[in-house]
């Protein structure tokens, strides 16, 4: 009987350990839909639209932009204004833009703005 009960527990613990490292839809965000049909946009997609976004904020020269689950990670370099403006308007675009995907849980936005001088 012993033996039995524990041959159930490795091939539980076994199955845990395969439903932990496949990926499943992680890499998917849902999106919010006024039927009750199911839509998710992908982070990869997500991320360039928020960089095409953030590299039409004046001052910017680059962006890179990283979307998690609960947070989407901006990391952006200024050039010619004052960073503290770039990064209010930049934080105003990236808001804009989260808000037009329609995700159903929106992830918060870091912004992060550093000063590169050529």
């Amino acid at each position: 009987m012993d033996a039995h009960g524990a041959a159930v527990a490795a091939v539980i613990g076994l199955w845990l350990l395969v439903v932990a490292l496949t990926p499943g839809l992680r890499h998917l965000l849902p999106m919010r839909s006024p039927a009750k049909q199911r839509a998710q946009l992908d982070r990869d997609g997500a991320a360039v639209l928020l960089r095409d976004a953030a590299l039409r904020v004046p001052g910017v020269r680059t962006a890179r932009i990283h979307v998690r689950r609960h947070r989407i990670l901006a990391r952006t370099d200024v050039h010619f204004r004052d960073p503290r403006q770039v990064k209010a308007d930049l934080a105003a675009v990236l808001d804009d833009e989260r808000d037009r995907l329609a995700l159903s849980h929106p992830p918060r936005i870091v912004v992060r703005v550093r000063q590169r001088t050529p």
